[in-house]
């Protein structure tokens, strides 16, 4: 069974103004900034990441009523952005403000 599931934190440091697709299914995009302390190889280390994001349908109009600088925990599935760029994204599939 294969899997692509991506759980992370962090902080909203861009969003995008909701947008529609031509079949008028909501969508908006994003970058996350994450930090935080992981311990690899029994060495603690900083992690630091900005992600890009993206979501769909009732996930993204609740992503548009977020702002800057607001914490949130995603879940969902890493994508590359279109087929001609392999730069991954994560389509987010659950947003959770905390």
């Amino acid at each position: 069974m294969e899997c692509n599931r991506t759980v992370i934190s962090g902080e909203i440091v861009r969003l995008n103004v909701l947008r529609y697709t031509p079949a008028g299914i909501p969508v908006i995009d994003g970058v996350v900034k994450h930090y935080s302390n992981q311990q690899e190889a029994k060495i603690q280390r900083q992690v630091y990441c900005e992600l890009s994001v993206v979501a769909f349908g009732e996930t993204a109009t609740a992503m548009a009523g977020l702002s800057i600088g607001d914490n949130i925990r995603i879940t969902g599935f890493l994508s590359r952005k279109s087929q001609t760029n392999p730069q991954l994204v994560l389509h987010i599939s659950q947003i959770i403000q905390i």
